[in-house]
């Protein structure tokens, strides 16, 4: 039995970060896998994604990911300017190059990842979204095949909710692995761990772990109080009151 740690939604947060993957390595986990959003709302996207790329085995692209790579985005709007700036041309080339979804077996089973949704980075499905939307992320569509990932999952994982959270739809299982750096439901880092047979097609039991940790928030907020990031309040609110920006 293997134990990946699967975390998603860092936005920038180099403390909550940090402290999430000092837990990782407490736990003797050597895998580790993201599912966006490194970068976007927070003041340090350029060490967050350099942290995730030492220590992450693989990543997919968020929405923040496709939009401070993109050019008309970065000439629009003044906060994916600046995140793309922050980050420079080496990392905004290494971000358009990041996946839209990746497959693994698990004890025999097909386990999806991706940010959002089947559809788009942009697509958002809350947990407590109508059955037919949550059921939607068992899809295939276009934008799936084109990432390489065909076939329905009997496991789906992804994040850009900001929800930690588990259930099971028609005997398949649906979690989301929370923020690691702007957390919804509750004021503490969070990530996941999913225990099993990895890259394994002999069919075998597994679990799943929600992990969440009290990092430094003063310090985080006292990062983003010394930038010149477009949206700070917006961000420190979010840090704050867990409430989203807007």
């Amino acid at each position: 039995m293997q134990r990946v740690a699967i975390i998603s939604d860092i936005h920038g947060n180099v403390p909550a970060l940090r402290t999430v993957l000092k837990d990782i390595g407490s736990r003797g986990i050597g895998r580790v896998l993201c599912l966006g959003d490194m970068v976007g709302k927070g003041p340090q996207p350029a060490e967050a994604l350099d942290l995730v790329r030492e220590h992450c085995g693989a990543v997919v692209a968020g929405n923040w990911e496709a939009i401070v790579a993109d050019p008309e985005q970065q000439e629009a709007d003044e906060a994916a300017r600046w995140q793309a700036e922050a980050l420079g041309r080496e990392r905004l080339a290494w971000i358009a190059g990041l996946p839209f979804a990746l497959d693994y077996r698990v004890g025999g089973k097909k386990l999806r990842l991706f940010h959002a949704s089947p559809d788009s980075v942009y697509t958002r499905v809350q947990p407590w979204a109508p059955e037919k939307d949550r059921l939607r992320q068992f899809a295939e569509s276009r934008a799936l095949a084109l990432a390489g990932c065909t076939g329905r999952p009997d496991l789906v994982g992804y994040g850009d909710v900001h929800h930690a959270f588990m259930q099971t739809l028609q005997r398949r299982l649906l979690f989301n692995a929370g923020s690691v750096g702007t957390p919804r439901d509750m004021p503490l880092a969070c990530y996941c761990i999913l225990e099993g047979e990895w890259d394994s097609d002999q069919e075998a039991p597994a679990s799943l772990q929600f992990v969440r940790l009290p990092y430094d928030i003063a310090e985080a907020a006292r990062i983003a109080r010394s930038s010149d990031m477009p949206g700070r309040d917006i961000y420190l609110r979010q840090l704050t009151t867990m409430r989203p920006g807007g």
